[in-house]
This record gives C-alpha cells, sequence and structure tokens, in this order.
C-alpha cells in the first residue's frame, strides 16, 4: 500500500511539473505575441525576450540532467529547440531578426505536447 502511494505521489508530481512547465509556456507565448506587436525595440520585446531565455536556459539545464527520465533523442531534440529559441532571441535583441512568429509557433508545439 505504501508503494502505491508512493508510485502516485511520483505520477502527481510528474504531472504538476508539466503543469507548470505549460503555464510557463503560455506566458512566454503571451509575451512574445505582445512583443511581435509592439515592435522589436519595444520595452514589452525586452520583457519577453528576457523571459524566454531564462525559461528555455532552466528547459536546458532540465533536460542535460542525466536523472532526467525523457528518452535521449527527445531530450537532444528540445535542447536543440532552446539553443535555437536562445540564438533567436538574441538575433532579436540585437536587431538583426524580428522572428517573433517562429518562436511563438515553436513555443506553441512544445506547449501543446505537454498536454
Amino acid at each position: 500500500m505504501y508503494q502505491l502511494s508512493y508510485d502516485e505521489h511520483l505520477a502527481d508530481n510528474a504531472k504538476d511539473c508539466r503543469d507548470r512547465e505549460r503555464l510557463a509556456l503560455e506566458h512566454a507565448i503571451g509575451l512574445l505575441q505582445r512583443a511581435e506587436g509592439a515592435g522589436a525595440q519595444s520595452q514589452e520585446t525586452v520583457e519577453a525576450l528576457g523571459f524566454v531565455s531564462k525559461l528555455w536556459n532552466a528547459f536546458i539545464q532540465d533536460l542535460v540532467d542525466p536523472e532526467n527520465d525523457l528518452p535521449d533523442v527527445l531530450r537532444a531534440d528540445l535542447v536543440s529547440v532552446g539553443l535555437w529559441i536562445i540564438k533567436e532571441a538574441a538575433l532579436i535583441r540585437s536587431g538583426q531578426s524580428q522572428n517573433f512568429r517562429g518562436m511563438i509557433e515553436i513555443c506553441t508545439m512544445i506547449h501543446a505536447g505537454l498536454k
């Protein structure tokens, strides 16, 4: 009985983590949408790019942790996605890109995969 309760706790904990990741991505998507509308030189863009970069850095840090239970191929793919998003954020920040739409679409796809 104790083991079943512990297993249920682990399953709930994983669900809670996915829910937090999903909510963080929802927030990132909203920030990016507002930034896209306000323009690359806006305060909204500064806020969105800062949040998105920190979020994906945290995701990458979790993904490279050897204790992460996701399959290696999926982890590697998600790290690649995260690195692309961080790079794209830097390009927007430096005025070399305005690819908010690409970042929004990628975050939306990852968000959908967490449901």
